[in-house]
């Protein structure tokens, strides 16, 4: 039977409208629910670079958070250490990536923030070449020590320095990194005048540190809390405004005469810029589920760090926060690696 003109007008019109709807249906259910544009992802391994060597801070976090999206997506996340240039060699391998959700960043202060500002050329930019993700953790800094350092305190440290101008060597992690820069943070509201050694990470820092090469180092727990607790290496301070649960009887800066010295480091994670809003959003979607875990959260207590979790845009907030501090220090002491 043939249908009138009309009839046929207001058929075509309803299944416009259907349509219509339907894909209006689709849009509000991958927005509420995150992976459903994309179903798939990932159904290969994914890449997590860490631009920094094995066994330091950024090392470790990278590899709990590789180890539980693993199980999550039932994808093997592998850790791809890229250590060079104070970080800026691995962060630049994934601001060059294809934008698909398979090669992602461990961000970490001295790579997203502090970079930006000390190195000449880094050849990337923070802001925009990059799809910030979500954040992972917080984490101090200790001023760490060979048993044979006389210096038990802040304020016997400072005045060993004085009495020997230019003879003591501090060791650090790379140019840039929270490490270096809270050694020159030291440096500058102590007055004091040490060598500083930077290390192409805080594991050969710490190395060196306990074979008696250096006696003192600034570095990230997680390498040295074994050493630590064996009585191999002393920690003087922490930099955070308040204690460790890990080393509850270790006094922070502020408490040992250094009054505001807060040097905490946040660590994240980054995509691409450019890679799909969708996948950004299922990534982000995990890594705050997988965070607010008990057992996660346990894993970076372990590591000597605090959880945190936020939305990509708080992310990128924090990128741009830190980078206005750390970059206000590096010019005002003038720092600027070539």
């Amino acid at each position: 039977m043939r249908l009138a003109a009309g009839a046929r007008f207001a058929l075509q019109a309803v299944h416009r409208a259907a349509t219509a709807a339907l894909v209006l249906a689709a849009t509000l259910l991958a927005a509420v629910l995150p992976g459903f544009a994309t179903a798939d992802y990932p159904n290969r391994p994914v890449t997590l670079i860490v631009p920094y060597p094995p066994a330091g801070g950024v090392d470790a976090m990278a590899r709990v958070v590789a180890q539980k999206l693993s199980e999550a997506f039932k994808q093997q996340v592998i850790v791809d250490n890229r250590g060079g240039a104070g970080g800026t060699l691995g962060a630049r391998a994934v601001a060059n990536a294809k934008p698909d959700g398979y090669t992602l960043l461990l961000g970490h202060t001295g790579a997203m923030s502090i970079n930006p500002s000390i190195f000449k050329n880094i050849g990337y930019d923070p802001r925009e070449d990059f799809e910030p993700i979500g954040l992972v953790a917080s984490m101090p800094v200790a001023l760490l020590a060979h048993p044979s350092f006389p210096a038990k305190s802040i304020g016997e440290f400072i005045a060993l320095a004085k009495a020997q101008p230019g003879r003591l060597n501090l060791g650090t992690s790379a140019v840039g990194t929270g490490g270096y820069m809270c050694a020159e943070l030291f440096k500058a509201l102590a007055g004091v005048d040490v060598a500083i050694i930077p290390y192409k990470g805080t594991g050969p820092a710490i190395t060196d540190l306990l074979g008696g090469h250096v006696p003192v180092a600034f570095g990230v727990l997680p390498p040295a809390l074994g050493s630590i607790s064996s009585g191999n290496l002393r920690a003087i301070a922490v930099t955070s405004l308040q204690r460790t649960s890990l080393l509850p009887d270790v006094p922070t800066f502020d408490e040992s005469g250094m009054p505001g010295f807060d040097a905490v480091l946040h660590y994240g994670l980054l995509a691409p810029a450019g890679t799909p809003k969708e996948i950004v959003d299922q990534l982000n979607f995990e890594l705050r589920r997988l965070v607010a875990t008990d057992d996660m959260k346990k894993r970076i207590y372990a590591e000597g760090g605090d959880p945190l979790t936020s939305t990509p845009a708080e992310y990128a907030a924090d990128i741009d926060k830190e980078e206005k501090k750390w970059g206000a220090l590096v010019r005002k002491l003038g720092l600027k690696v070539e």
